[in-house]
């Protein structure tokens, strides 16, 4: 299952219908009470990362918090995002595509079905948390201005 499937499944387990459509706009996703839109002209990476954003919003957020001129929206903003994050990529995910010869980050995102963009954002937010280095097992994940390494 690729990971706007599965992002799908969890907007239906849990009641959010998620719906497809032309924005008139440049939105890319928006939530309104258990109703999602995600824009269908996306490619599915993409979509992905906007439907695990937008979920977020729906299990995290309260209210209207579109302008971000304001502390709290922004501090909701954060937390919707990481539980997108959460629910894209776990840590150790990022060591399989260096096993496997992914070389870049385009590469990366490819085989972890996100975009460059989003994945960039994702390191960020674990370097945020777990700080420059990673210990997985074996494996140590060193975070960096450009994304991240994995050493044996």
């Amino acid at each position: 299952m690729n990971k706007y499937d599965y992002l799908l499944d969890i907007a239906e387990r849990n009641g959010v219908m998620v719906c497809e459509k032309q924005f008139k706009s440049d939105a890319k996703g928006l939530c309104k009470g258990s109703k999602i839109g995600i824009s269908k002209d996306l490619a599915n990476a993409e979509k992905a990362c906007v439907l695990a954003e937008e979920l977020g919003h729906y299990f995290t957020t309260v209210g209207n918090i579109l302008d971000q001129s304001i502390e709290n929206n922004r501090k909701q903003e954060k937390v919707a995002r990481v539980w997108g994050y959460n629910h894209l990529i776990r840590i150790d995910d990022l060591i399989q595509p260096i096993l496997d010869g992914c070389s870049n980050i385009f590469e990366v995102a490819e085989f972890l079905e996100v975009t460059a963009e989003c994945l960039l954002e994702i390191i960020g937010a674990f370097k945020e948390k777990y700080g420059a280095v990673y210990i997985a097992g074996e494996y140590k994940i060193i975070f960096n201005d450009y994304g991240y390494c994995v050493l044996n």
